[in-house]
């Protein structure tokens, strides 16, 4: 029987994909909605009530407030279903009034079990006083709804919901519509005579609104901002593993014993002699990807690198070339660096011999550059020069590493891996990766050529490149899994790639639901400048996304912006017109849109007030808070 902690991974990574795949064919677990008790109030006068409803559909139902899981379940995922309320200072929320919790038989492990859960049309009722002094005006309450739905085998990701209730302040209230009984029936008023449900803790308030940028990975592991201290950090060290990885391809692993016994050679007995070439060496690594990165980085200050993307042929020879190290890796045929390089061998007897011993051997790692290639060359065309120069520099301190550690203790050579299944393993796996990464950019090259000779792709037309993509990484991740169960008894190097293998094949398939979803529920209409011409002169507000296939970056935005509350309610009312400019091809008409509002290089949003062709605010990065003021400012015009 697999271990609890395997059952877990396996449980998030499936309910995952599941939940990208309920986009397109399953049903939806539950609608939030809220409802005051009354829109008008007088201050000091009159007691308010939200009504929280969560209408399940029948066979789904969420954790309740403080979850109380059995045995059998301990140690598994249970997000509390929480309400927070952005309240001003004249109002105060009280203790919340949660609904009536049901029993019902759940099977995630294998084995039915009793779990005590919020179903049906569930309510919450948030007790609200109005303060004497509140200010007389119209004013609107958000609210945040985070719940996590399951059915009776799974459990889906944890969601927030975003509502507003709006709320007038007013001297005096005329006629009052009675509540509705069928909501308000069940609340027990005696909560608003109770002081202890009031005060401090009787309700997670947010009292200042915070600007949100989250990405999510898996749709449910929050990134943080790319340009925060956190995402920083994040990518370096993503970037600093990729370098270390190089160092297990056959390009750079069987030439690292002898690198590192030539230094400790010279270095003798003596360990700060040893560890000043290490150093030295190391330094050479990393002086070598930082100028590699240096060109990648700055070409935006001499050519758009958005339009290098756009040419159908450079997509597709990067989709060929990354196809043929692939191959290589996994032993189709040999890639090889000329000979002369391979006959240089600066002597590493001194600090400059051990700089220039570093940079060969980081020039060694390029056949096999194409593993982490793939992501950086789609990337680096919509990044900052600072973002690439992390990259490639964090890239180069990640192979570094192990030469200084190897230098100080030359003993833990010995635990290398030289030949056998294990070196196997990874380039096989490898070539797998390398292959996902060529499908991606293959698939985006078709793309360019159907638009350049506009041809009507179907929905699943546009997002089928994923699935081969998504297929590949599964097999990476199956193959992985296989190999190593039988390859290694050891439980730690079991539980490490198991969890590994896991995460490509889940995260795989998972990008592949989440892009078919996208294409199958696409409401952007297609930019050209006649139909945006009519949408600015028919008095609506337009919103233009600059897009294309190959930008990863603006997939992510769309996915965790665009495609999201609180944007995509607004996207799609009657006065607003989302338009998308694909620029996947180097014809298509966005490009000269793009020149026209003086932009270089994409993700670009630009939200356009009725009859102004000039935007009234755009950007390359941006939170769902932004857009939708942005929006809200063009519609008051």
């Amino acid at each position: 029987m697999l271990p609890r902690s395997a059952i877990l991974i396996l449980l998030l990574i499936t309910s995952a994909v599941r939940a990208q795949m309920m986009g397109f064919g399953g049903p939806s677990p539950l609608e939030v909605s809220a409802t005051p008790s009354a829109t008008q109030v007088v201050p000091g006068a009159q007691d308010l009530v939200i009504a929280v409803v969560l209408d399940h559909n029948p066979g789904f139902h969420v954790y309740p407030n403080v979850p109380v899981l059995p045995e059998a379940l301990e140690g598994f995922p249970a997000t509390p279903t929480q309400i927070e309320v952005e309240t001003p200072e004249w109002l105060s929320a009280g203790r919340i009034q949660w609904p009536d919790e049901h029993e019902v038989s759940v099977n995630f492990t294998g084995s039915p079990v009793s779990l005590r859960v919020y179903e049906g049309k569930a309510i919450a009722f948030v007790p609200i006083r109005v303060a004497s002094d509140a200010p007389i005006g119209s004013y609107e309450l958000p609210i945040r709804v985070s719940y996590q739905a399951c059915d009776a085998t799974m459990c889906f990701p944890p969601t927030t919901d975003e509502l507003t209730v709006t709320l007038e302040v007013v001297e005096a209230v005329g006629d009052v519509a009675a509540s509705d009984s069928d909501t308000f029936g069940s609340f027990d008023p005696s909560v608003f005579a109770d002081e202890s449900a009031w005060g401090e803790g009787a309700i997670v308030v947010a009292e200042t609104p915070g600007v949100s940028n989250e990405r999510k990975f898996l749709g449910f592991i929050t990134l943080p901002p790319i340009d925060s201290p956190a995402g920083i950090g994040a990518i370096a060290l993503a970037a600093a593993f990729g370098g270390f990885v190089l160092n297990l391809t056959p390009c750079v692993l069987p030439v690292i014993p002898i690198k590192i016994m030539t230094i400790t050679q010279h270095a003798g007995e003596h360990k700060g002699r040893a560890l000043k070439l290490g150093m030295s060496m190391a330094i050479g690594v990393v002086v070598f990807w930082f100028g590699i990165g240096v060109p990648v980085a700055f070409v935006g200050g001499f050519v758009d690198p958005s339009i290098i993307f756009g040419i159908w042929w450079v997509t597709g020879l990067i989709g060929v070339i990354i196809a043929a190290m692939g191959l290589g890796i996994m032993g189709w045929f040999s890639i090889n660096l000329p000979q002369k390089v391979y006959m240089v061998n600066p002597k590493a007897d001194s600090v400059s011999g051990s700089f220039m011993f570093g940079v060969m051997t980081a020039v060694l790692g390029l056949p096999c550059f194409g593993f982490v290639a793939g992501a950086l060359l789609a990337g680096a065309a919509t990044m900052e020069p600072w973002q690439v120069m992390i990259i490639f520099t964090a890239l180069g301190v990640g192979m570094a590493f192990p030469y200084l550690v190897l230098t100080l203790n030359p003993g833990w050579l010995s635990a290398i891996p030289k030949t056998g299944p294990a070196s196997e393993l990874v380039k096989q796996v490898m070539g797998l990766l390398m292959l996902a990464a060529a499908a991606y950019f293959l698939g985006t090259s078709f793309l360019a050529i159907a638009s350049g000779q506009g041809w009507a792709l179907p929905w699943w037309g546009k997002s089928i490149h994923w699935w081969v993509v998504g297929l590949l990484a599964l097999a990476a991740g199956g193959w992985l899994l296989i190999r190593t169960i039988s390859i290694t008894k050891r439980a730690l190097n079991l539980i490490a790639f198991s969890v590994l293998a896991l995460i490509l094949a889940g995260g795989g398939i998972g990008a592949a639901a989440n892009q078919t979803s996208h294409s199958y529920h696409n409401f952007w209409v297609s930019y050209d400048p006649d139909s945006f011409d009519e949408a600015l002169e028919s008095g609506r507000v337009v919103v233009l996304d600059f897009t294309a296939e190959w930008c990863l970056n603006c997939k992510t935005l769309e996915a965790t912006v665009l495609s999201r509350n609180p944007v995509k309610p607004l996207l799609l009312s009657s006065d607003v017109v989302p338009m998308q400019a694909d620029l996947t091809a180097m014809s298509a008409p966005g490009w000269a849109k793009l020149k026209e509002l003086k932009q270089t290089g994409i993700p670009l949003l630009a939200v356009f007030e009725p009859e102004n062709p000039d935007p009234i605010w755009l950007s390359n990065a941006y939170s769902g808070s932004q857009v939708v003021d942005a929006i809200t400012r063009a519609q008051s015009q």
